[in-house]
């Protein structure tokens, strides 16, 4: 099956639009496409008539351009015949936003469509879905535009199997500056399913770092993808739900996906290359941290604080993430000494953590960070910033990334996530260094750099 018409469209049907009612899903997406993005969108109703001087067609083959992206948001009785329509019509792909499929209890109707699809080696999306959001290409959502919170074009593609946890997910984005290059919801994936869209997404240029949200796989099916991420060359990572019993019977409610036994499935990602998020908070982080560096590391952590209390609880999350935080040599804490200003010298404690105390100033940071970047001691640094310090300035962030940027060592940053500190904040993130709003986060950014490698 060719994706590509999915993502890239060109043309655009939207099927099962209304002329007398605003709010309906298909109206949604039809509106925040027509003029919007570079797609030139048809309307289709079986009635025919306008909207807003549009015309709508009776049916998708009286459409006078071939369409490269048909949205169907019709009654799910009428979706397979729609689809054959399509197909009839040379459609090249399709997004089916109805519900009312096996998650309804008529997987009839499910099973009917995929295999109409199947034969014709057409690709679809859902159904049971919000389908697709590319940034400046296209937007099948069903949201209104006013509300959607729309991260910045990156390079991070977040295939999910719930809709709401993908729109929760593109909110997180936002919040903490990660860019998405494609955002899929696959609902009940009746035909096209996550392994399809990983291979798919292992050439797109546009994309680094690959991540799902999976509540169940179907028989033989996890194992599939597994091997197929164990040899990816970019990020793959993972966030399941179902992992309880009652976890277990949601999943089935929500698409009538099989859970699986967790314990088994968890074992299995994890003696290969795909990193698992345990939640929502790990999800982002990792793939914040993943969109700016892709080179494993052995998990080696080397802290600079300006407060004790700070470091201390950074320890803590590195040896619950099994992370080390090696002790430094005589020598090496001689070298980090002998660079720091003289207010600082005395009083600061370079054992790793490195607390610099309430003391220090830019430059303390800067000439620590840059021993440890040469420094085999360690693999990653995490630098914990607090910007009230009196001596810490709002260049510190764009400092601190050029000293990632010439010596190529990892650097990760935890700065509290206020306005009053943005651009501090914009400095690290605009040089391509991320930032957590918490010690935790920070240390869950290193946590996933210290990943098995592709094989």
């Amino acid at each position: 099956m060719n994706l590509k018409p999915l993502f890239e469209p060109r043309t655009l049907a939207v099927i099962g639009v209304s002329s007398t009612n605003e709010r309906h899903p298909a109206n949604v997406i039809f509106e925040k496409n027509n003029h919007r993005y570079p797609v030139e969108v048809f309307g289709v109703n079986p009635r025919g008539g306008k909207l807003h001087d549009e015309p709508l067609f009776e049916r998708i083959g009286d459409v006078p351009k071939k369409i490269d992206l048909a949205v169907i948001a019709a009654r799910a009785d009428f979706v397979p015949d729609i689809l054959a329509q399509c197909i009839d019509a040379g459609v090249k792909s399709a997004a089916v936003i109805s519900g009312g499929f096996s998650e309804g209890g008529r997987a009839d109707l499910q099973e009917r469509m995929a295999a109409i699809a199947r034969e014709a080696k057409f690709p679809f999306i859902g159904p049971n879905c919000l389908g697709l959001f590319v940034p400046f290409r296209v937007d099948t959502f069903f949201l209104p535009i006013e509300r959607m919170i729309k991260p910045s074009p990156g390079n991070v593609a977040f295939v999910s199997q719930s809709g709401g946890i993908l729109v929760d997910q593109m909110i997180k984005f936002t919040q903490q500056g990660v860019g998405m290059s494609k955002a899929v919801s696959i609902g009940n994936k009746a035909l096209v399913r996550e392994i399809d869209l990983l291979k798919y997404l292992l050439t797109d240029p546009a994309t680094r770092v690959i991540a799902f949200y999976v509540e169940g796989f179907g028989a033989g099916e996890g194992r599939e993808f597994v091997l197929a991420a164990d040899c990816s060359p970019k990020p793959v990572i993972l966030m399941k739900s179902g992992k309880s019993e009652a976890g277990h019977r949601a999943v089935s409610s929500h698409t009538a996906s099989l859970a699986g036994d967790y314990t088994s499935f968890a074992a299995a990602v994890a003696q290969h290359n795909i990193i698992e998020a345990a939640d929502e908070q790990e999800l982002v982080s990792f793939c914040e941290v993943l969109s700016s560096y892709t080179q494993p590391i052995e998990g080696k952590i080397g802290i600079i604080t300006g407060s004790g209390g700070h470091g201390a609880m950074a320890v803590d999350a590195c040896a619950a993430a099994n992370l080390t935080v090696p002790a430094f040599a005589a020598e090496l804490q001689d070298r980090l000494r002998g660079q720091l200003t003289e207010n600082v010298r005395s009083i600061a404690s370079v054992g790793n953590p490195v607390d610099l105390t309430g003391s220090a100033v830019d430059d303390d940071f800067v000439a620590c960070a840059k021993i440890l970047a040469e420094a085999p001691e360690v693999d990653c640094l995490v630098v914990l910033l607090l910007p009230y310090l009196p001596g810490v300035t709002l260049d510190i962030g764009v400092r601190l990334s050029q000293v990632q940027k010439q010596f190529r060592k990892p650097i990760v940053a935890y700065v509290p996530h206020v306005e009053k500190y943005n651009m501090m904040i914009d400095g690290f993130e605009l040089n391509g260094t991320p930032v957590s709003p918490s010690i935790e986060g920070a240390v869950l950014m290193a946590k996933a750099l210290a990943r098995k490698k592709p094989c």
